[in-house]
C-alpha cells in the first residue's frame, strides 16, 4: 500500500509557489518579526533597484506591477496558509510597497535607507487612517492596500525630513554621499 500523500503535496503547485514568493522565499516563515525581516532583506533591495529605473514614470510602473501582482499572489498565499486575514509570514505587501517610500527622496545612502525603512515599519505597524480601513478590503487587496498607504505616509514624512534637513543646512540626509 503506497504511503498517504503529505499535506504539502496536496496543496497545488500554484499555491505553494504563491506562499514561497509571498513569504520572501519562505524566509519569513522562519524568523521572528517577519515584516521587519522581509522589508530589510527584500524590500530595501527592491526599492534600490526601482530607484535605478530611468525616470519617475518607469518607477511608478514597476511599483504598480509589484502591487497589482501582489493582490492575487497574497490572496493565494493567504488561502494556502489557511488564515482568514493577512498571515504574518506574508511579506510581499511590505516588499512591494517599500519603493514608494523613496519616490520623493531617492535611496542614495545608508542614512536615507535606515530612516525610510523605519518610517515604513512605523506606519505599517501604527496603521493610521485610512490604512486600518484599507486593511479591511477583501483578501489580497486589503493585504496590499494598507502597506501601500503606510509607504505613502513614510515617503511624505521622509520628504519633509529631507526638506527640513536642507532648509536647516544640516546635511544629515544629503542625497549624495555617505
Amino acid at each position: 500500500m503506497p504511503p498517504a500523500p503529505s499535506a504539502q503535496s496536496r496543496v497545488p503547485l500554484r499555491q505553494r509557489l504563491a506562499v514561497c514568493l509571498a513569504t520572501g522565499l519562505g524566509v519569513c516563515h522562519l524568523v521572528p518579526a517577519p515584516g521587519t525581516v522581509g522589508t530589510a532583506l527584500f524590500g530595501l533591495p527592491l526599492a534600490w533597484a526601482v530607484g535605478q529605473l530611468p525616470g519617475m514614470g518607469w518607477q511608478l510602473l514597476a511599483i504598480a506591477v509589484a502591487f497589482f501582482a501582489g493582490v492575487p499572489l497574497t490572496t493565494a498565499a493567504n488561502r494556502a496558509l489557511g488564515v482568514a486575514k493577512d498571515h504574518q509570514a506574508i511579506v510581499w505587501d511590505e516588499i512591494a510597497s517599500m519603493p514608494v517610500v523613496f519616490l520623493l527622496v531617492p535611496l542614495t545612502n545608508w542614512k536615507i535607507a535606515i530612516i525610510g525603512f523605519a518610517l515604513h515599519r512605523f506606519f505599517d505597524i501604527l496603521k493610521p487612517p485610512p490604512a486600518r480601513q484599507l486593511e479591511r478590503l477583501p483578501e489580497g487587496l486589503g493585504i496590499m492596500a494598507d502597506d501601500l498607504m503606510a509607504a505613502i505616509y513614510g515617503g511624505v514624512v521622509l520628504g519633509l525630513l529631507s526638506w527640513l534637513d536642507g532648509q536647516a543646512g544640516w546635511g544629515l540626509l544629503a542625497v549624495i554621499g555617505g
